[in-house]
């Protein structure tokens, strides 16, 4: 979501600074738009880094014969990856 709405931002601001010729008494709308550009940069930016930090997780299997039955013993464990 976040850099879909960087994107949108990016779009927007462009509109407002390259694409728009009017006067608003009181309002710069170019400064308007590339505030909005730099907003969208800012946020596309944070949301990439958040996308490419997602937790991994490790899964490990291990199995073993019981010596006093003869059982074979399977155990599972999912760890996250503290370090990703």
């Amino acid at each position: 979501m976040s850099i879909g709405g960087g994107i949108a931002l990016i779009v927007i601001g462009a509109i407002l600074a390259f694409a728009l010729d009017f006067q608003v008494a009181g309002i710069d709308i170019q400064l308007i738009g590339y505030i909005l550009i730099a907003a969208g940069v800012v946020v596309t930016i944070i949301g990439i880094a958040f996308a490419s930090r997602r937790r991994s997780t490790v899964s490990t299997t291990r199995s073993a014969v019981d010596p006093a039955t003869g059982e074979r013993v399977e155990r599972r464990s999912t760890d996250s990856d503290p370090l990703v």
